[in-house]
């Protein structure tokens, strides 16, 4: 995620800095977004002349303080809310009062992030989909104390990008499109669960039925099941209301190490 956010903004001009924990991980960033590149290329959306642009504006570190002149930070850390306050308060203290500190979580409070950090109505949620580069989307999340100063900013941001916003009122977990997409998956799941139909035939009805471009199931799999049920869980703990519970079979799953694509099995056999 954090490459394509970078991808993405130095493509629209912007200058960029991509920080990571090591060296390593900087690096595999840059070629992540080098390849991309080429692929634009060879598909003919950018020219050779553009890549060498775009990388230009693109500065790898490992070193957090070089942010210390940023107008905006966008985290992209692991989905951890202890690991999220500790790099916010570490941000307040090295960005100056007027940069704005911005979190792609999916389902984390924004609110307590914020709580992190003085500048509460500086900090907001900004949720990129995936992959960044294609999806026109970004969710912005108002924490308690965000302005619209702020979301008005961010918004222009977007817009500056080729994407599009929606501002979300209030910080409650999945926002607007996990919020409606997750129950959705669980249900589906349930749904075979119960033995009510085949896997294929599930998402060949919702395909066909519903004029969805893609099956529940195979897209809870591409989604990676672990996530899932991860958000699923944090909707549970947070609402307490029974339509956010797993059925045991998604737990059962996870289990077994069944987390979709990324390993070779879900729903469906991808070896």
């Amino acid at each position: 995620m954090g490459a394509g956010i970078a991808q993405t903004a130095a493509s629209g001009g912007m200058e960029v800095v991509l920080r990571d924990l090591q060296n390593s991980l900087v690096k595999d960033g840059l070629k992540t977004i080098e390849n991309n590149l080429l692929m634009d290329i060879q598909q003919g959306k950018i020219t050779e002349q553009e890549k060498d642009s775009i990388l230009s504006r693109i500065q790898g570190t490992t070193d957090l303080a070089i942010l210390n002149e940023a107008d905006l930070v966008i985290e992209a850390v692991v989905e951890n809310m202890a690991v999220k306050k500790q790099l916010f308060a570490e941000l307040d203290n090295i960005c100056p009062e007027n940069t704005i500190l911005a979190t792609n979580t999916s389902t984390l409070s924004i609110t307590e992030i914020a709580s992190a950090v003085k500048r509460r109505n500086r900090v907001l949620g900004m949720h990129f989909f995936n992959p960044v580069t294609s999806m026109k989307l970004v969710e912005l999340i108002k924490g308690m104390e965000t302005s619209d100063e702020t979301i008005n900013s961010v918004q222009s941001f977007v817009t500056a990008l080729g994407k599009t916003s929606v501002v979300v009122k209030r910080d409650s977990p999945g926002y607007i499109v996990n919020r409606i997409l997750v129950p959705y998956l669980n249900e589906a799941i349930f749904t075979y669960a119960e033995g009510m139909a085949g896997i294929e035939e599930i998402d060949l009805a919702m395909k066909l039925g519903a004029g969805m471009p893609q099956g529940p199931l195979e897209l809870a799999d591409q989604i990676g099941l672990d996530t899932l049920y991860s958000v699923m869980l944090v909707f549970y703990e947070e609402f307490r209301d029974p339509k956010y519970r797993p059925h045991n079979l998604f737990s059962t799953m996870i289990k077994a190490g069944y987390f979709g694509t990324k390993t070779g099995k879900g729903f469906y056999d991808y070896d």
